[in-house]
């Protein structure tokens, strides 16, 4: 997610680094997307409550018994993901802060995400001891969201030079990208409406929201549409004036049109488990996309140029 030896100068700031924060990073990154998959397999398979208990699986059991279904085994599966994020964020949250003299955004992201991260798994228990409650489901997949554009946001920055940053395209370019992140904003969450109210609900004895799901579809993909038209816009902007977050519209572009193909899938062939599973995974990279865009509306301010010695007066 860097520019590499750019004009900007994230070449010289990737020899500053500690070796092992770019790896810590990208971890952080794909585990926080890989989590979203898992989740959802949690919730397609109807294994919920596959471990009746948070933190053990069973009230005397930490790990799945052989009394249990394979239902167990897919949720356990899912929260032993939590240790690895937990490592990660914890370890690049260590590197950051040894760095915080120079970068002080590099450490603001890492507390963000470690701190996400610790409430993710407390809601998490939480959901379990509700039994699947639609509405706090929804959040927690909200949340995972957020700490995908966190640590997409956090390897977007790593590369660049610390220091005053400066807008890098017309401010009207601005307001409108930032309008269209309130779109997608708006259309995850309707997405989060309608998956709460269809017929996924993680378990089959969980009682829904109470929305009309068919409904709810409709009003989901309004959004998703304006959003679509609202990226190709930028792009076409961008391309141009020859602008900074041109290569990340592209992306984004990319990823909205096979979001949106999935979508439309998935709501004509009766939403089968896999397509809606790939739609929620999709949707966060979405927002991750986005979330890079948005940051690079700005780049580093060229450093002051070094000041002239004074003449010596001429003397006689």
């Amino acid at each position: 997610m860097s520019d590499g030896n750019s004009p900007d100068g994230t070449g010289t700031e990737r020899e500053r680094l500690p070796r092992l924060l770019p790896v810590a990073a990208w971890a952080s990154f794909v585990l926080n997307v890989l989590i979203i998959g898992t989740g959802g397999a949690v919730r397609l398979s109807g294994s919920g409550l596959g471990c009746s208990d948070w933190p053990l699986c069973t009230p005397e059991s930490l790990f799945p018994t052989p009394e249990q279904s394979y239902h167990s085994l897919i949720e356990f599966g899912n929260r032993t993901i939590s240790g690895p994020i937990l490592l990660a964020a914890v370890i690049v949250w260590i590197l950051s802060w040894r760095l915080r003299r120079e970068r002080r955004d590099l450490p603001v992201l890492a507390s963000l995400v470690l701190g996400g991260v610790l409430l993710q798994a407390l809601i998490g228990g939480i959901v379990v001891w509700m039994h699947l409650n639609a509405n706090l489901v929804g959040v927690h997949y909200f949340l995972s969201v957020v700490l995908v554009c966190l640590t997409a946001a956090f390897l977007a920055r790593m590369r660049e030079e610390p220091g005053p940053r400066i807008r890098s395209a017309p401010k009207p370019f601005v307001i409108l990208t930032h309008a269209t992140s309130a779109v997608l904003a708006v259309t995850v969450i309707f997405g989060i409406l309608t998956t709460g109210a269809g017929p996924h609900s993680g378990d089959v004895g969980i009682e829904r929201d109470g929305f009309d799901a068919t409904l709810l579809s409709h009003i989901h993909a309004w959004p998703g549409y304006l959003f679509a038209a609202l990226i190709l816009v930028l792009l076409v902007w961008a391309a141009r004036a020859r602008l900074r977050p041109l290569p990340w519209l592209v992306a984004l572009l990319c990823v909205t049109v096979v979001q949106i193909v999935v979508g439309v899938w998935q709501a004509r062939d009766g939403l089968p488990e896999i397509l809606v599973g790939i739609h929620m995974v999709l949707a966060a990279i979405n927002a991750a996309a986005m979330t890079v865009v948005i940051l690079r509306l700005k780049r580093p301010a060229p450093a002051p140029a070094p000041a002239q010695p004074s003449p010596i007066p001429h003397t006689t």
